[in-house]
């Protein structure tokens, strides 16, 4: 099986080498000049593997285009730069980065970490959230970050969306309030169980449910935390 590699870089010439270079050995490349293209494409065309560009020229850049990745993919990525500094690196890995190579490179080197990645992961589960979760009436493009209620989208500021997308990506599993706040407002936030309380429930009113008539998509298990549903019979 041809293996499927996106490069995202905003140099076309780079692009042209790395496509060239990489077909050389076997691969299919996809190319893109965006970091927002880069995430689209992921989502549509599901490549074993992104080499990615710290610095693209607009936003997003590489290492935010990663973090979106990593909210629902575990597509490996290799990420390039200019910068040899032990900071950017440790920024690039703590993103979801597999690897880290600094320009300029060889297309020796550049293939055997590629090859190294894929030795490596090829151990862990091979399962990979979709890009699009749908339950009952509700649609969410994690790609894109946007959310549909009988079919029309709506507004979540960033934290809701987050929580939201993290119960969604769990779908069965009780979330605790622990887990929920050191995952989304980070780990000296684990005893605020309230700002669960009040974004749930901002949450479920964007989300047209009333959990004293009915619970749609995220039931509160009292005491523990939260519960994304996915049986709508």
């Amino acid at each position: 099986m041809t293996l499927k590699i996106l490069v995202v870089d905003d140099e076309p010439q780079i692009r042209k080498q790395l496509k060239i270079g990489l077909n050389g050995y076997g691969y299919e490349v996809l190319t893109a000049s965006n970091g927002q293209d880069a995430i689209t494409q992921t989502a549509q065309h599901a490549p074993d593997m992104l080499i990615l560009d710290i610095a693209l020229g607009s936003e997003p850049d590489g290492i935010e285009v990663c973090r979106r990745l990593r909210e629902w993919s575990k597509t490996p990525v290799i990420m390039l730069s200019v910068h040899n500094e032990e900071k950017t690196k440790v920024t690039a890995l703590n993103a979801g980065a597999d690897d880290y190579l600094t320009k300029p490179f060889g297309m020796e080197e550049l293939h055997a970490r590629i090859q190294a990645v894929l030795r490596r992961i090829a151990t862990e589960p091979t399962a990979n959230p979709k890009a699009e979760i749908h339950v009952g009436d509700l649609f969410i493009n994690l790609a894109n970050r946007t959310v549909f209620v009988e079919g029309e989208e709506i507004h979540l500021t960033p934290k809701e969306y987050d929580l939201l997308r993290l119960l969604a990506t769990h779908p069965g599993k009780v979330m605790t309030h622990r887990a929920i706040l050191s995952a989304v407002w980070g780990p000296e936030y684990s005893e605020m169980d309230h700002y669960v309380r009040v974004f749930v429930n901002q949450i479920r009113k964007k989300l047209r449910e009333n959990p004293a008539r009915n619970v749609r998509y995220i039931l509160n298990e009292p005491g523990v935390g939260y519960r994304f549903i996915t049986d709508q019979s």
